[in-house]
């Protein structure tokens, strides 16, 4: 019997079972002692709206370059809670192994998992874990999900944006996607390019706080890139939204590999962007705003929303043309979260 790999045994609810969670898992996650494990958490009561959200990753390969398939669970969710104004409080976090599957990888991920949540402020308070047959998973799956409160009475939702909105981004897009196709198929792609994910309630607790109700929209824009996101939000708040090619800011690293492959930045997954849609008259001291904090250095204001044309969405393009743009077609790179 090889104690280095995981094995069904350890899924089996038995003596190896419990071995795995008080030797590895819970100890690496949360510290929680066995005789303080039980069947739920306990939470305290919070004053406020609640945020609750949960989300799953199978990203290919489970180590990228800027991250791991722990730390894009945690920030995935943190993130999520964010773009509703909420301040994200607890995770559950359930696990799926692969019979086979390290130990020593599974104790990588955790241990980032751990360190990514108490960067973030965030507790990891319960979760599950199974293991299935060698070649009835792909190494390691993982589902989170989270509560957080929501401390303040602005409306922010995919509903809300407002003819005369102006758009900001807080950074370059298209980073994490094309970081997880590179290392998924090997390309030398120098250090240019590395997965953007990262925690965002920090920087919204200070857009919000800056823009109150001026505020309209977060979103981020994950699966189906900007171009997705932004055509999601048109047609939610049937509104028409023009983008400008020219102030999208995209790595050149980026813009490069997407060249060369046939793909658009504009399509590609982002993992520590967020869109936030303000009124005009707000928008250049939100832009400010973000543009002091880490995660928005490279902020921009990429588009502004229109009345009339509910859901259409179309590109003022580098030469002075209008093109449309449409949500993203089928899978442009799987299993990129």
């Amino acid at each position: 019997m090889n104690s280095d790999l995981i094995l069904l045994g350890h899924g089996s609810g038995g003596r190896l079972s419990h071995q795995l969670l008080d030797e590895l898992i819970i100890p690496t996650l949360s510290g929680t002692a066995p005789t303080g494990q039980n069947d739920a958490a306990l939470l305290d009561a919070v004053s406020g709206r609640l945020a609750y959200t949960t989300d799953c990753f199978v990203v290919d390969p489970i180590f990228f370059p800027g991250g791991t398939i722990g730390s894009l669970a945690v920030h995935g969710t943190v993130n999520d809670l964010s773009m509703m104004g909420a301040r994200p409080l607890w995770l559950s976090v359930g696990l799926i192994l692969e019979e086979g599957f390290s130990k020593a990888h599974l104790q990588a991920i955790l241990t980032d998992m751990r360190q990514t949540a108490d960067s973030a402020g965030v507790r990891i308070v319960t979760g599950d874990t199974k293991v299935v047959p060698h070649g009835k998973a792909d190494k390691i799956f993982i589902t989170t999900s989270g509560i957080g409160v929501i401390e303040h009475s602005i409306a922010i939702h995919g509903a809300n944006a407002r003819a005369g909105d102006v758009i900001i981004i807080n950074g370059t897009i298209g980073d994490h996607g094309i970081a997880v196709m590179a290392g998924r198929e090997g390309l030398k792609v120098g250090t240019d390019i590395r997965s953007d994910s990262a925690a965002l309630h920090g920087l919204v607790a200070e857009i919000i706080a800056e823009a109150g109700d001026s505020l309209h929209v977060l979103r981020d824009p994950t699966r189906g890139g900007v171009a997705t996101t932004i055509k999601e939000i048109a047609g939610q708040s049937a509104v028409s939204i023009t983008l400008i090619e020219d102030a999208l800011p995209v790595n050149p690293a980026v813009r490069g590999v997407c060249a060369i492959l046939g793909l658009d930045p504009l399509f590609v997954a982002n993992e520590g962007k967020l869109l936030a849609f303000v009124a005009a008259e707000a928008g250049e001291r939100v832009l400010a705003c973000i543009r002091q904090h880490p995660l928005g250095r490279q902020a921009a204001i990429i588009g502004h929303v229109s009345s009339g044309d509910a859901g259409r969405v179309r590109m003022e393009t580098t030469i002075g043309g209008l093109r449309a743009v449409e949500m993203l077609a089928g899978e442009q790179l799987p299993r990129i979260c």
